[in-house]
């Protein structure tokens, strides 16, 4: 607005070139600085139209052009279990990815990322119901299983891992490795572009109440930007990202005794868990 406002005002109605030359400087200091806050972890930010907005676009915009055949409809829940072939079921696997929502683990399904990877995709919901008692009877074969937690950055998603670590129905008193990818507010902290952080009460009230055992996990640091009620979720990334970075999560972690200064151990007892420090 400086920009358009001032150019126009210098020149059409002042005709004065020193104006002008200010009212450039003012403008390019005001994107320079707003574009610099929003690559700080520090500010929050808002959605300019609400879900309902994007939906009733959405649906117009299919009314009038036709579907659309790559957009994932909302993940549905199938109670009947499917017919496993037994000679499938005899294998098993050697990684667990597991979400903290349905809509992320039907995204890498969709994208085909349990094929590319050679890995199991489930998430702490029990989807895809149809196979999960299956799966999880084929995982359990293996004692060498790492097992990958991809969450969104708010109190539900910073629990995924203990929820793994302490429910009878995952891995309750098992030796396999726990790769937690993130995100994590450490991870937000040290990133600083490319986060698209929102912030609500709810957020910051759900972060007070968190279980003693997750918040001995995290540093001061961590709890005091939880508590603020900042969160970012997965689905502000791209999918070639999430890919991404969860590929790189597992192959840095194929040889979890070697040197990698990206993982970081946590705990030492019961199931060694380990921390991705970056997320990218």
């Amino acid at each position: 607005m400086i920009i358009a406002v001032g150019i126009y005002a210098s020149l059409i109605i002042y005709n004065s070139f020193s104006l002008f030359v200010i009212v450039v400087i003012l403008g390019m200091l005001s994107i320079y600085w707003g574009i610099r806050q929003l690559g700080q972890t520090k500010f929050a930010q808002e959605f300019l139209f609400s879900q309902n907005d994007f939906q009733g676009w959405l649906s117009r915009w299919q009314k009038i052009n036709g579907s659309i055949l790559k957009i994932l409809p909302f993940p549905r829940e199938e109670n009947t279990p499917a017919t496993v072939n037994p000679d499938v079921t005899a294998y098993s696997f050697d990684r667990l990815v597991v979400c903290d929502s349905a809509t992320i683990a039907q995204l890498l399904i969709a994208n085909n990322f349990h094929f590319e990877n050679n890995c199991a995709i489930l998430s702490i919901t029990g989807y895809p119901q149809s196979i999960f008692d299956t799966t999880m009877q084929m995982l359990r074969r293996n004692p060498d299983l790492k097992v990958y937690a991809v969450h969104d950055c708010n109190p539900r998603g910073i629990g995924l891992v203990h929820r793994l670590k302490t429910n009878a129905s995952w891995f309750l008193n098992s030796e396999i490795a726990i790769i937690d990818i993130g995100l994590t507010p450490s991870q937000i902290i040290a990133t600083k572009r490319g986060m698209f952080i929102q912030s609500s009460p709810d957020s910051a009230q759900a972060a007070k109440q968190l279980p003693q055992e997750i918040r001995q996990s995290l540093s001061a640091e961590e709890l005091a930007w939880l508590e603020s009620g900042k969160f970012v979720e997965l689905e502000s990334f791209s999918p070639q990202r999430l890919i991404k970075v969860l590929q790189k999560g597992i192959a840095g972690s194929r040889n979890l005794e070697s040197d990698d200064s990206n993982l970081l151990l946590v705990g030492d007892t019961g199931n060694d868990m380990y921390v991705v420090q970056s997320f990218g």
